[in-house]
């Protein structure tokens, strides 16, 4: 429990202090979400190191997803992933119905609009456990009532890797 706790406050330090560095002219305003998809990218590629090294080969795109909701999600957030779909052509949606990193947030619309900063670190903790595992993706986090949230992997094939790491700018809210 402590653990958790110690996360939370960690997680709200570091999204106060991009978001403070910003305010005294250090980063530019827009680049603060992207600062932090980073961080959460390298500790995603780390965590997911750690996770896999004594685990069996992924068959597909679907295991690895699936090894995301239940062991990644759980050993992260202490739960699994509420609800995975998927159109089979690349897009997942992994929904989480009180997730964590909300919760301290008023469960009204008014700090809707600041729960994209929030959700960047996340973004980048799956877009960098997938880049481990060797799949390029674009990560996306919706919220449309908090503490639901709603992060929208798409997963492209290797034929287009190229392709999308000419045209890829990063997170995308």
């Amino acid at each position: 429990m402590a653990d958790e706790a110690l996360f939370l406050l960690l997680h709200n330090e570091m999204v106060s202090g991009v978001y403070k560095s910003a305010e005294q002219g250090e980063v530019e305003n827009g680049r603060c979400i992207t600062k932090l998809e980073n961080m959460g990218f390298r500790v995603g590629q780390g965590l997911i190191e750690r996770f896999t090294k004594d685990t069996a080969r992924f068959k597909d795109e679907l295991d690895i997803m699936k090894f995301i909701c239940k062991d990644f999600w759980t050993t992260v957030f202490k739960k699994q992933i509420d609800n995975l779909r998927t159109n089979h052509q690349g897009i997942y949606v992994l929904q989480d119905n009180k997730f964590r990193l909300l919760t301290q947030m008023s469960a009204g619309k008014q700090y809707l609009e600041h729960a994209s900063k929030y959700l960047a670190f996340t973004c980048g903790l799956i877009r960098g456990g997938l880049s481990n595992l060797g799949i390029k993706s674009i990560v996306t986090a919706e919220v449309s009532s908090m503490p639901a949230s709603k992060v929208l992997p798409s997963l492209f094939p290797s034929s287009l890797i190229p392709e999308i790491e000419a045209t890829q700018t990063g997170l995308i809210l």
